[in-house]
């Protein structure tokens, strides 16, 4: 799994010019699903996301957690986290979950930041969203469950 997070001071997802979710200050997050990918991997993701501290404390250092900080989460879907890009100039996008797997556990992930008391707005699953943000920072970190 693998879960792309941008601070940002305001987002929102669009679909066919009509706002469907919008955050404050929080994180963006991009959610990418992979084949080997289970509901371990996905509460170990969220309670990372949750709990990383890159929110500025009184002090101006990044020491504050997003629920420290009472912030949201605009979750986005995005497949693209696993693109192949080895060879050619097309990526391949084997290593990306199918649909069927892919969206129980990116819901399953919203719930458990939910379950964590993380407001969470989203896009919907599989659909061509415009999506803007003000990135905060920028600070931008990418999470990837193969890596612990």
């Amino acid at each position: 799994m693998r879960v792309l997070l941008q601070r940002v001071s305001h987002a929102q997802v669009s679909i066919e010019g009509s706002v469907c979710g919008q955050i404050a200050q929080g994180f963006l997050a991009l959610v990418g699903i992979t084949h080997t990918d289970d509901l371990t991997i996905v509460a170990k993701m969220a309670r990372k996301t949750a709990e990383l501290r890159v929110f500025e404390d009184e002090n101006g250092k990044m020491n504050r957690s997003l629920m420290d900080v009472q912030g949201s989460i605009l979750s986005i879907s995005q497949f693209t986290l696993y693109a192949d890009c080895k060879r050619g100039r097309r990526p391949g996008f084997e290593p990306a979950a199918k649909p069927e797997l892919a969206k129980p556990l990116y819901e399953a992930f919203n719930n458990a930041l939910k379950d964590l008391e993380i407001p969470v707005e989203t896009g919907q699953f599989g659909a061509d969203m415009q999506v803007s943000l003000l990135n905060d920072g920028p600070v931008t970190i990418l999470l990837d469950s193969e890596e612990w």
